[in-house]
């Protein structure tokens, strides 16, 4: 464990490190949305689909944000991670709130499958992400 303030040196070849799981985060989340807006389309219409769709575009940017923030601070100083890691939970989190509320009191008939979109793709990054670190692509070279 390094002292306070005092970052470990990083391979000037491998900077992108912190970022190198996105892509196939990304790729599974998009089949994911497709999945999702034709399940959503053939069980409930139109606004089924947009719904499930844009659930799982709701996760895919929540997750994606953090991980940009969080790669960025930690690669400025790795103390800037828990701050700005639980500032940013907490305005994401408020934001989705006030989002749900929002969209609920409209009646809208793709708010069921909005909340399992987000579900979803809470669950299949979550699994990739486990499945990317387990696998052995997340070691360094």
């Amino acid at each position: 464990m390094a002292e306070p303030g005092v970052r470990a040196p990083v391979v000037a070849d491998d900077r992108g490190w912190r970022l190198r799981h996105l892509p196939v985060l990304l790729a599974a989340s998009a089949a994911l949305g497709a999945v999702a807006a034709v399940v959503g389309g053939l069980t409930g219409g139109g606004a089924a689909a947009a719904g499930a769709a844009a659930g799982v575009a709701v996760t895919v940017l929540s997750y994606t944000l953090t991980t940009v923030v969080l790669a960025w601070a930690d690669a400025i100083n790795p103390q800037l991670v828990l701050p700005l890691g639980l500032g940013l939970y907490v305005a994401k989190f408020t934001l989705l709130g006030v989002v749900m509320v929002a969209v609920a009191s409209t009646g809208w008939d793709g708010l069921v499958p909005l909340c399992a979109g987000i579900a979803a793709g809470v669950a299949v990054w979550t699994g990739v992400h486990i499945w990317w670190l387990t696998s052995g692509s997340s070691r360094r070279q």
